[in-house]
């Protein structure tokens, strides 16, 4: 698992972080740190390891990362994790819209889909 604050390319990405996946990467973005959490098993794994780190599990989201896919299909917004009721998110995906933008802005910050 790896914490990313700063820019990767897209090759980086392929090279680094397909540990568990040969086609995906595993994501979970804290949207108030504006960090992201990469590489593991399980989107939980990953909201662990934020948790750790002090971020708070009301801005940590899971998504899925397919490098080899279109800039348009890269990211999904889909994960165990985002099932929140109680924030109104009642499905997997990213329902929010204002979540969604935040998390689609983190990782273009942080993922240099050129490479």
């Amino acid at each position: 698992m790896h914490i990313i604050d700063k820019t990767i390319t897209i090759d980086t990405l392929k090279q680094q972080y397909l540990s568990y996946f040969k086609t995906l990467v595993k994501a979970v973005v804290d949207v108030e740190k504006k960090i992201i959490a990469l590489d593991a098993e399980l989107h939980s794994d990953l909201e662990a390891y934020l948790l750790e780190r002090d971020s708070k599990q009301e801005n940590l989201w899971g998504i899925n990362l397919y490098p080899f896919n279109s800039k348009e299909d890269f990211i999904e917004y889909t994960s165990l994790i985002n099932i929140r009721p109680h924030q109104d998110n009642p499905s997997m995906e990213i329902v929010d819209q204002h979540i969604l933008k935040k998390v689609k802005a983190i990782v273009e910050e942080y993922i240099s889909y050129e490479s």
